[in-house]
């Protein structure tokens, strides 16, 4: 599953969260899981290196 997949799954998780600690936990995984996409994207496009240097 790629992230963006993930991202969505997580999202339409969220719509339906029951509870706060559920929702709580979900929001959680979302922003993790869009902290990653951003950082995926800013290294393909080379705002950033994939790698810090040694």
């Amino acid at each position: 599953m790629n992230i963006e997949q993930h991202i969505e799954e997580l999202r339409a998780e969220l719509r339906n969260a029951c509870d706060a600690d559920e929702r709580a936990q979900v929001e959680a995984e979302l922003q993790l899981a869009q902290a990653d996409l951003a950082v995926a994207l800013a290294e393909q496009d080379g705002t950033i290196e994939p790698e810090p240097p040694f």
